[in-house]
């Protein structure tokens, strides 16, 4: 399956013949980059010859071995940037002496999970012509697992979670004596997810910063994200690409108004009744809401499955490649749970409630409309959400399509046919999962006594 950070512009014809799209002017072709044959062998294998904006700025300098604090969204193409300067460097650089299991030549760091996972996943494909080996640690897995593949063989690039990382290094079955390359993926959300102080405990156990390279990549490169770079990288290169707009251009908007009781009803026919709803991400504010979306839909025989920060990580990870297979054609998810959603060919992402901040909004429709295929945005406004929408316009520079929903979408629901899958699997699984609410103080069964009373 082709990976998913390269935008398809002039994906080749079957037939070897002209790019599809047509020209692709001021587009910067791989080909042009004079990159190693076996690198180039996979790009083409994955069926793409342009830059992205943030691949057309990073490679030259990241190649050149240059610092970077790149400024780039989701699905912009960065993990291709980083991950191709570091396959340059190595194929062009043999590794001095004997590599010993466990030291690493590069190493990424990200705040969750399902993106060191993605990244593992881009640097096969990438590397599936040379030698490099890349692994992924992360919490919430086999511990033992992750260990006896480090300790089989030596490694190139690391993917990390910040904590198992940590463990491992604190073990010594990860030495970060040697690492080359040094990636901080999504800084801005290492700061607000309180990572910081243990990326700075990681940084002290690599090379100087004047004898590794280092990459920092943030959707916003704010002041605190600016001082962090300082620390951690001498004279970086600051690039901020801005895309021509900051929603995805290849995504079509549209506000269904309506009152709060009437979003279930709208939703649930739109479902029915609108084949071109093939892979479809829905996304709610709360882990209640999207849990009663989830048995409400399966009870009334939508396939359907839940993502939120409280689902395990085997569980988590089997329902992502589920979808991607199409086993069902429903996600319903939470924000934090659908940081880690990459895949290919969501037609249609629906907020059913519309998220807290701006920027959220453009993460949740970032989830469609990827790689240059078409998507669709359809969020509900009711009496409780619509305040968001003048900011939310604001922030992405262009007003939002707002309208009634057709007559037929205020069909009645039908009563469940179906009973609700169980929905085992639910824990608190990992640190960047949603702080579960706090119980409520108070009698645990039956009514007090005129003795418990308060006076």
């Amino acid at each position: 399956m082709p990976i998913r950070f390269l935008k398809k512009l002039g994906r080749k014809a079957p037939n070897g013949t002209a790019p599809e799209t047509g020209s692709d002017d001021g587009k910067i072709p791989f080909r042009d980059l004079d990159l190693p044959e076996p690198l180039m062998r996979a790009i083409d294998d994955l069926g793409f010859e342009y830059c992205t904006p943030i691949q057309a700025e990073v490679l030259p300098h990241g190649i050149a071995g240059r610092n970077v604090a790149g400024q780039a969204q989701t699905g912009t193409g960065k993990t291709a940037a980083f991950l191709i300067s570091m396959i340059v460097r190595f194929l062009r650089e043999a590794r001095p002496g004997k590599p010993r299991p466990g030291t690493p030549r590069a190493l990424a760091i990200a705040p969750t999970r399902e993106l060191v996972i993605q990244i593992e996943r881009d640097a096969h494909a990438l590397g599936r012509h040379t030698p490099l080996r890349t692994l992924a640690v992360y919490g919430g897995a086999d511990f033992a697992k992750q260990e006896k593949e480090l300790r089989s063989a030596p490694v190139d690039i690391v993917a990390a979670t910040p904590g198992r990382l940590l463990d491992f290094c604190s073990r010594r079955i990860i030495d970060l004596c040697q690492v080359e390359y040094l990636v901080i993926d999504e800084a801005d959300r290492m700061l607000d997810m309180g990572f910081i102080p243990d990326v700075r405990r990681i940084v002290r156990r690599l090379p100087p910063k004047d004898r590794r390279r280092t990459l920092l990549f943030s959707a916003t490169l704010s002041e605190d994200v600016k001082r962090l770079a300082l620390q951690w990288m001498p004279d970086p290169i600051y690039l901020e690409v801005e895309p021509d707009n900051i929603a995805v251009d290849t995504v079509d908007h549209l506000v269904l108004a309506m009152a709060a009781r009437d979003k279930f009803k709208v939703l649930f026919n739109l479902l029915r009744k609108r084949p071109e709803m093939e892979r479809v991400l829905v996304f709610g504010n709360r882990r209640d809401t999207t849990k009663r979306l989830e048995t409400q839909l399966a009870s009334r025989g939508v396939s359907c499955r839940l993502l939120s920060g409280m689902v395990d990580q085997k569980k988590r990870m089997r329902i992502l490649e589920d979808f991607r297979a199409g086993k069902f054609h429903v996600l319903v998810a939470t924000d934090v749970a659908g940081r880690g959603i990459h895949v290919d060919d969501i037609t249609h992402v629906v907020n059913y409630d519309f998220p807290y901040e701006p920027e959220d909004y453009v993460h949740r429709i970032g989830r469609t409309g990827r790689a240059g295929a078409a998507g669709k945005a359809v969020s509900f406004a009711c009496e409780n959400e619509s305040f968001i929408i003048p900011e939310i316009e604001k922030f992405i520079g262009f007003p939002l399509e707002c309208r009634q929903p057709d007559e037929d979408l205020y069909e009645p629901v039908p009563r469940p046919t179906h009973r609700p899958p169980a929905s085992g699997g639910e824990k608190e699984a990992s640190a960047d999962a949603e702080r579960p609410r706090p119980r409520r103080r108070g009698r645990r069964s039956g009514k007090r006594s005129s003795g418990q009373r308060r006076r």
